[in-house]
């Protein structure tokens, strides 16, 4: 089953039993409080009768005038009830006649009223459980006259002489209506909440299927992507107008989808280019060993030492590749230990000033930050300052090398940001993003003769990376090209 016609059912399935639960408890809160209702409404019919009963128990300070009177009794109860739906359904012909039967005798004052013969149950016609049972209580709670059950619950009206208790009208509490405005407007009501309830469903059936489709439909086309995605096609991309999870899923999966076609075309310009450089001195060798003994070129010492040099050059790049690979592999081993900066650029001082004096370029260090130190690989980072000073040197044709070096702070972490920028041949904006890229050449002019194997920038990447730190390229204040280290203190 598609998720679409899962959701649809489970959230259909849901609301229904929740609708239906919801309409049979307010169906029996609404009957049970009508209930309740005309017990209350019963009670307060007969609070009148309570008044008149008080008055005939002051003629005799006693109960004896109705002790065995039922008849009379439920006549007053009539009496009273008479303009209500709360009559009795038995005369009082028919009470009286119940209590002369052989065997019938009203309860003596103060002793319990033994219990009576089931035979005479189908000839007194006890009330069905939804009439009322009525019955005269002392203010012992003793019966003195009418009809009253142990089994049944009854509500008492007390019945005060002065302001003393001196008797009870028993009423047994119905449990249900067979009759009456209050029976109709129960079932009027009951109607009402079908029909209320029948229209929930039919707007819960509209909203879920909308929601359904409103929350399955986005994921169906990010799985439909995915699909693209592992078909190679990178270029598909989704166009949500969502604010949601979902929406922040679409613009991640374009990320991915982005990165991928990225990585793809590095892979691609990564192979194309990493043959091509092998083929070049592999070509140059092979021309000139295949002159050489063709005797097209004389087999001298020059023309070896020519051929030599190509296959040093191949012997570099392979081993640049097989660096930058251990690197990929987590195969470049560091040994981090506390390094002073002005101790580290003492000795990239020491080692280039003379390769520079050589080449006429003024070098410069400028360190606006003293005793700094940083938990790093010496090793390395004279790796690092070779590979881009080194790529000034051959590429830049500049006559002066800035490096400074200064404290900074980003998210609570002191930084220190070495930058090197030289006058010399500059890089268009359009590059200077691809060159930390592996293989990566900004133009001919920078051919094989002049530069090394491309990898230089990338090591160098990596290097910085492996200290926690950034590395960026920007256009020198020079004129030429600047890179900027970023580097964290050891705290």
């Amino acid at each position: 089953m598609k998720i679409h016609n899962k959701l649809f059912l489970i959230l259909f399935s849901f609301s229904f039993i929740l609708i239906t639960g919801l309409v049979l408890v307010m169906q029996w809160s609404i009957g049970q409080g009508m209930v309740d209702y005309v017990n209350a409404k019963e009670v307060k019919a007969l609070q009148p009768l309570a008044s008149q009963l008080a008055r005939e128990y002051q003629k005799t300070s006693s109960w004896k005038n109705f002790e065995g009177e039922n008849h009379r009794f439920f006549h007053l109860i009539r009496k009273q009830l008479k303009e209500s739906q709360f009559l009795p359904s038995r005369t009082p012909d028919q009470i009286n006649k119940a209590s002369q039967r052989p065997g019938f005798m009203p309860k003596p004052r103060g002793e319990h009223r033994p219990p009576m013969d089931p035979s005479f149950a189908g000839e007194l016609r006890l009330p069905p459980g939804h009439e009322a049972h009525y019955a005269l209580l002392d203010n012992n709670k003793q019966v003195i006259a009418g009809l009253y059950k142990a089994d049944l619950t009854y509500r008492n009206i007390s019945i005060y002489d002065a302001d003393t208790v001196v008797g009870f009208i028993a009423v047994s509490k119905r449990k249900g209506l067979i009759d009456g405005y209050e029976l109709d407007f129960l079932e009027q009501q009951t109607t009402y909440l079908w029909l209320i309830a029948l229209a929930a469903l039919l707007f819960t059936l509209l909203i879920t299927f909308l929601l359904a489709r409103h929350l399955v439909g986005p994921v169906k086309q990010i799985a439909q992507g995915m699909h693209h995605l592992s078909q190679g096609d990178y270029q598909y991309k989704l166009e949500l107008d969502r604010h949601d999870e979902l929406g922040q899923l679409s613009e991640d999966y374009n990320t991915l989808a982005l990165t991928l076609a990225r990585n793809e075309e590095a892979r691609k310009r990564w192979l194309a280019n990493t043959s091509h450089e092998l083929r070049t001195p592999i070509t140059i060798l092979m021309g000139e060993l295949e002159a050489m003994l063709l005797g097209v070129r004389p087999l001298t010492v020059k023309n070896i030492s020519s051929a030599n040099d190509e296959a040093l050059h191949l012997k570099r790049l392979i081993d640049d590749l097989h660096m930058l690979n251990s690197a990929e592999l987590g195969g470049m081993h560091f040994n981090m230990q506390p390094l002073l900066m002005d101790e580290l650029f003492r000795s990239v001082e020491q080692k280039y000033v003379v390769i520079f004096n050589q080449h006429n370029i003024e070098f410069v260090i400028k360190i606006h930050s003293h005793k700094i130190t940083l938990l790093a690989d010496k090793t390395r980072l004279m790796q690092l300052f070779d590979n881009i000073l080194m790529n000034a040197v051959h590429y830049a044709q500049c006559s002066a090398i800035q490096l400074t070096v200064q404290m900074t702070q980003r998210l609570n972490q002191d930084y220190v940001e070495i930058k090197i920028t030289d006058n010399g041949v500059g890089v268009d904006d359009q590059h200077l993003s691809h060159l930390f890229e592996y293989l990566y050449r900004v133009d001919d002019a920078r051919n094989r003769q002049q530069g090394g194997s491309g990898l230089g920038l990338s090591l160098c990447q990596h290097i910085v990376q492996s200290h926690q730190g950034e590395i960026t390229a920007i256009n020198s204040p020079l004129g030429g090209l600047g890179i900027i280290i970023s580097l964290p203190v050891e705290t």
